[in-house]
């Protein structure tokens, strides 16, 4: 063999084999003719497909539990809530301001009342008329009155005074002793004689005494707003004293 039947042979070799391209479109027809020969349908051509870019990162799905989920809180209080009646702070609260509130209603509203009608102390009238002069006996102590007005009647000899029911030493009402012919206080322990100077006890001075007249009726009017104190002299004063001698 020559060398140039050897450089083509080693060139055939190497040469790569030409690959007659049939066209898709070709192809297709036929494929579709042998399939119609043969009585069966083609298959479609498939969709051109895209090339997918880098995929996504797919988030986990929530893991199912078989607890049952919490309900949203409601803003309708239960069937049985007791309401207000629910003594809690905020319950307590308010009904302590309420009744506050209702507490100074009531106040103002007695007040005003109380305001328009003025509270009236009633006394005994100060003067007043005790009777005719032979209604008392000579010697005696008249107690009648003594509740009324806080005055004792004594009628001497000579005439009357009126002695005021009221210790000196603290203000309360003494008692007649007949028994012992004086006022003793019971309170503590304060003594008078018939006459109303005292004499035991830790009053300061003697009784005092009101004022008595014989009035125009005939009858004897007496007034403990005028007072008489036996340590200032005025015992000797005509009012402190009535001058009486008849029957």
């Amino acid at each position: 063999m020559s060398d140039e039947q050897k450089v083509n042979t080693s060139d055939a070799k190497h040469e790569p084999k030409k690959v007659e391209s049939v066209a898709p479109q070709e192809r297709r027809q036929d494929t579709n003719s042998t399939a119609a020969e043969s009585g069966q349908k083609s298959p479609e051509p498939a969709s051109t497909a895209t090339i997918p870019g880098p995929s996504k990162p797919v988030p986990p799905k929530p893991r199912i539990t078989d607890s049952p989920a919490r309900k949203a809180k409601q803003d309708r209080p239960p069937a049985h809530d007791p309401g207000i009646w629910r003594m809690n702070r905020r319950n307590f609260l308010n009904v302590a301001g309420w009744m506050a509130f209702l507490t100074f209603i009531v106040t103002s509203v007695i007040a005003t009342l109380r305001y328009m009608f003025p509270r009236v102390l009633f006394e005994p009238p100060t003067k007043f008329k005790i009777g005719f002069p032979g209604d008392f006996v000579v010697g005696e102590v008249n107690e009648s009155f003594k509740d009324g007005h806080r005055v004792w009647i004594v009628r001497e000899k000579e005439g009357f005074y009126a002695l005021i029911a009221i210790c000196t030493h603290l203000g309360c009402t003494p008692n007649w002793m007949a028994n012992e012919d004086k006022f003793k206080c019971p309170c503590h322990g304060s003594g008078y004689y018939r006459n109303g100077v005292n004499f035991e006890g830790p009053t300061p001075r003697p009784l005092e005494r009101a004022y008595i007249a014989l009035g125009d009726d005939g009858q004897i009017v007496v007034d403990t707003s005028i007072k008489f104190r036996y340590e200032f002299g005025q015992w000797v004063n005509p009012a402190s004293y009535m001058k009486y001698t008849g029957a």
